[in-house]
């Protein structure tokens, strides 16, 4: 009767096998998880976050990388709040913090505009995704459920690898999937002029 306990308590073997690592603040998950998960990807990237904005000031060089693994086969696909819409107005009133969720969010289109003609890559516009980011590398992803009124990086994360059929990856994925289908792409008139 021990034994089993033991096993069970020291080797995953249910749905909770998919969940690689935990980190209690998404700034905990060190930057060579999210290179390793980038660089390794060659079917699917998703940034589905509410701004994606932290992605450009950690991972300099970004955008040459998601250029070329877009033009090698890789669809590239960013799911963002609109910067306009009254839910990131009252999520701006929420966080209460200087450097506002709209402007976070046009940081992320002023890079998108360097990107926007380059075929595999693409945005749209959702509100529905206002308390959880989902970021997909293939078969694997972050997850980032936010908490309360905190912004993203004080929120918990969790790494996920697919290793079954209706478990906790393909959960996260089908709704990442439904908020891309009813999102409203994002129009080259909704990204910043270039140099400007």
């Amino acid at each position: 009767m021990i034994w089993p306990d033991a096993i069970r308590n020291a080797v995953k073997t249910g749905p909770d096998r998919e969940i690689v690592s935990v980190y209690p603040f998404r700034s905990g998950c060190p930057k060579s998880v999210w290179r390793n998960l980038i660089t390794n990807a060659i079917g699917e990237l998703t940034f589905a976050g509410y701004t994606n904005y932290f992605l450009w000031l950690e991972h300099p060089g970004l955008r040459n990388v998601l250029r070329r693994k877009a033009e090698r086969g890789c669809s590239v696909r960013f799911l963002l709040g609109d910067p306009d819409s009254e839910v990131t107005r009252r999520r701006e009133e929420a966080e209460a913090v200087p450097l506002t969720v709209g402007t976070r969010i046009r940081v992320t289109l002023d890079e998108l505009t360097e990107l926007s003609e380059i075929p595999g890559i693409e945005a749209r516009f959702s509100d529905e995704h206002i308390a959880m980011s989902v970021f997909v590398f293939d078969e694997e992803m972050l997850v980032t459920p936010h908490l309360a009124w905190l912004v993203g990086h004080d929120s918990p994360m969790l790494h996920i690898r697919r290793c079954q059929d209706d478990g906790l990856y393909d959960r996260f994925s089908y709704h990442v999937a439904e908020l891309w289908k009813s999102g409203r792409p994002v129009s080259h008139d909704a990204l910043p002029a270039e140099g400007g």
